[in-house]
C-alpha cells in the first residue's frame, strides 16, 4: 500500500473513533462499548452460537413485551422458552 493510502486509512480510523456514539461526550458516564469482534469472542467463550430465525412480527412483539416484563434480555428469554418447550 502506498504512503497516501496508509494516511487515508489512518484518517478514516481516526474519524471513526471521533464519531463513535457516546465516545468522549462531556459529563456522561456511558458504559464502555465493546466492538463486534470482541463481543463475538466473548460469546464464543460463553458457548453461545448465533442462530437466526424469521418470526412473525406479532410474535416478536409478544417476546419483546415479555422480556421487558421479566427484566431480562431477549436472548435469555428465547433461550428459556426454548429450553422449557424442548424439555416438555
Amino acid at each position: 500500500m502506498k504512503k497516501t493510502g496508509m494516511a487515508k486509512s489512518d484518517a478514516k480510523k481516526l474519524m471513526g473513533q471521533m464519531v463513535a456514539p457516546g465516545a468522549g461526550s462531556f459529563g456522561s458516564s456511558a458504559a464502555v462499548t465493546i466492538d463486534r469482534r470482541e463481543q463475538r469472542k466473548l460469546d464464543q467463550a460463553a458457548g453461545l452460537v448465533p442462530f437466526a430465525v424469521k418470526l412473525n412480527s406479532d410474535l416478536v412483539l409478544q417476546l419483546q413485551t415479555q422480556a421487558k416484563e421479566r427484566n431480562v434480555d431477549l436472548n435469555q428469554l428465547v433461550a428459556d422458552l426454548l429450553t422449557k418447550s424442548l424439555a416438555a
